[in-house]
Formats: structure tokens, sequence, C-alpha cells
């Protein structure tokens, strides 16, 4: 049951990480497509729209990965003075944290899209309805906060089970 579920969850993380990547590569090209366009006199109309609502799925993409791999930012200035067994209270302590901002940036965003598609709010020139976004927002949270969760479950389990595979657990 333990392995499917991590099976499941790694399947999430990928395809989130995936549509942040198929996000970065379409904002790149809409940018080279605008510079140039600008440069003959003809810019890409829309391409603000494009970029703006692209980047939260370009940030939110990829933040599961960064949760299940361990690549947030961490300042380990105490740890050596630490037990083990507390280390892997704090790592498990700052999973479950990840997992309640997620959820509340996630809900947050949910009434927000709520509220978008009520009034129909769009961007400005490619009329896109912005509560598509908000929505895959809350989705790519709801796997962030998965992977952290997942984090937390295999960091309580043992000791240095938190670390990433290819970083040295000394």
């Amino acid at each position: 049951m333990r392995a499917l579920l991590h099976k499941t969850a790694d399947r999430l993380i990928s395809l989130s990480a995936f549509l942040g990547t198929l996000g970065l590569l379409l904002v790149v090209g809409v940018i080279v497509a605008d510079v140039a366009g600008r440069n003959f006199g003809m810019p890409l109309y829309g391409a603000q729209d494009i970029v703006i609502m692209t980047m939260v799925i370009i940030v939110f993409g990829g933040m599961a990965l960064c949760g299940r791999d361990n690549g947030h930012i961490v300042v380990d200035i105490f740890e050596p003075h630490f037990s083990p067994r507390l280390n892997r209270l704090i790592d498990v302590a700052a999973a479950l944290l990840g997992v309640t901002v997620f959820v509340l940036i996630a809900y947050a965003v949910f009434q927000s899209a709520q509220l978008s598609r009520m009034l129909n709010l769009a961007t400005n020139l490619l009329r896109l309805p912005t509560a598509w976004f908000q929505l895959a927002l809350c989705a790519l949270s709801l796997v962030a906060a998965l992977a952290m969760l997942l984090r937390a479950v295999t960091a309580a389990l043992g000791p240095h089970s938190a670390a990433p595979i290819d970083q040295d657990p000394t």
C-alpha cells in the first residue's frame, strides 16, 4: 500500500514538474517571439498575458519536486549540535508546516477562483479566464502539499530518511 502511494505521488509530482517545464518553454518561446517581433515592428499580441499567467504554472509546478527532494532553503546552523532524534523531529515539523502552508494557499486561491468565475475576470488583452490559472495553482499547491506530507512521513520513519537519494546523509 505504501509503495503504491509513493508511486502515485511520484507520478503526480513528475507531472507537476513536467507542466512547470512546459510552462517555462512556452514563456521562453513567447518572449523570443515578442522580442523578435518588436525588432520588426510587430510585437506578439498578448505576450504579457501569456507570460504572467504561465508564471503561476512555472513556479508552482516545481514546488512539489522541490519539496520531495528537500530542495527548499535550509539553514542548518544548529543541526550538528542537536541529537539525531531532535533533528528528525524538526524535519517532520518543517514538512508539516509546509503542508499547512500549501493547503492554505490552495484554499485561499480556490476562494479567489470562485470569485473570478462569478465576476468573469479575465486577462487584459487575450481575455483568458483567470479562474483557469487559479485552479491550476490550487491543484499544483495540493500536489506540493502531498509531496511535503510524504516528506514528513519519510522523515518520521527513520533517521536521514528525509535526505534526498543523491545527497550524502552525513
